[in-house]
């Protein structure tokens, strides 16, 4: 599989990006506690990241459009740098917030990468592509919990500080190594205006392709953060299991994904249509996941979710696509990140609707992410029919 330099470099980065954050990710509550963070701060903290990347990914995409992807790219990462350094040296919670939001506003890092994928990609290879930089992304997320474990024997702060090490290793080999990508198409480009970008997080859905698209990853989104917090508890109060268990469960799972987007290759070379691929594979993923809520044992439950896990692995790379080759490369970075927004908004209801079901049964909360599966279905049919007219 040849691939060029600069899509190596951005595999690179996003591998190290996301170790950072997979190394923090599961020691934030037990770090947070002697500043008086409790369970339901927690969902907050975690959340002030989200919210602040909602607001903030469109504009940073929009300025990679006039000024180039490297240099926000850089900005980025070094945001997320400062921010592991804030979390490490917190003396209060308001500094642990402030840390998480910091990092929030100049998280653009996966919208400007998914652009620069775009600029340098052709149709023929740009499911393969992101299914490359998706993969990248999800094994730094995977081998960052474990990471992150060993560090803590050396004390809490050392993954943070890691963390933070990782990220400027992140910004040095972005400057030394990447390539621009937006040489050309920046020439025309107006200075972005927030009020225009904010107003079109609405009017992107006026788009009969790329709104479709968006919403629909807004609803897979969704009902895989859901389908997480069932994951938790059905692994920790059904089967018992305990959290070194339920961290290979993860591990496990990211796995799979992983596997689904380095096989977009054959995916895309045996069917061309990249909607017809994203609609069925969440065919499979409802009906996997709806089989999930009838479960009361460990074999049903792992081979539906290794069976979801499987298909959805193959969402983000469809979307993307999707919407790189329906959209005009002056938007690009603008268009990818008004995306990510809804990625981060997916990933702050879908665990709160979640909690709220659960308060039913465990597996209620299943149910109600095939519910989410069964309409981004439904949009993602509309998509297929919006591409072919």
């Amino acid at each position: 599989m040849k691939l060029d330099k600069n899509l190596w470099v951005l595999v690179l980065i996003c591998v190290i990006n996301s170790l950072g954050f997979g190394l923090i990710f599961p020691l934030m509550y037990q770090y947070g506690k002697q500043f008086g963070l409790t369970k339901d701060t927690l969902g907050w903290l975690m959340a002030s990241f989200s919210i602040a990347q909602f607001f903030a990914t469109p504009l940073l995409g929009a300025l990679s459009d006039k000024f180039g992807r490297k240099p926000i790219l850089v900005i980025s990462l070094a945001g997320t740098f400062i921010s592991f350094v804030l979390f490490a040296e917190a003396r209060s919670l308001i500094m642990l917030f402030g840390a998480r939001i910091l990092d929030g506003i100049t998280g653009g890092n996966i919208s400007v990468a998914q652009a620069m994928v775009s600029d340098s990609s052709t149709s023929e290879n740009r499911a393969r592509n992101f299914g490359i930089l998706g993969s990248a992304f999800a094994f730094g997320v995977v081998i960052g919990p474990a990471t992150g474990g060993l560090l803590s024997k050396f004390g809490l702060q050392v993954p943070f500080y890691f963390a933070a090490a990782v990220s400027l290793l992140g910004v040095m080999l972005s400057m030394a190594f990447l390539k621009e990508t937006n040489v050309d198409g920046r020439k025309n480009v107006s200075t972005p205006n927030y009020l225009d970008i904010f107003k079109s997080l609405v009017t992107v859905f006026r788009r009969p392709v790329i709104g479709t698209a968006i919403f629909t990853g807004f609803l897979l989104t969704m009902a895989q953060l859901a389908m997480a917090i069932g994951f938790q508890v059905f692994a920790i109060d059904v089967l018992k299991v305990n959290t070194v268990t339920l961290g290979w469960f993860f591990a496990a799972f990211g796995i799979v994904g992983i596997c689904a987007q380095l096989g977009v290759p054959f995916v895309t070379r045996t069917f061309k249509s990249k909607s017809f691929i994203l609609m069925w594979s969440t065919v499979f993923c409802c009906a996997t996941m709806f089989l999930t809520g009838f479960a009361q044992g460990f074999l049903v439950f792992g081979i539906c979710l290794s069976i979801y896990g499987l298909f959805n692995g193959l969402r983000n790379p469809m979307i993307n696509a999707i919407i790189a080759e329906n959209n005009s490369k002056a938007e690009q970075g603008k268009v990818m990140g008004i995306n990510q927004s809804y990625v981060s908004l997916g990933q702050i209801l879908g665990p709160i609707t979640a909690g709220y079901v659960g308060a039913c049964s465990v597996h209620s909360i299943f149910f109600l992410s095939s519910f989410y599966i069964l309409v981004a279905l439904l949009f993602s049919i509309r998509l297929s029919s919006k591409q072919q007219h």
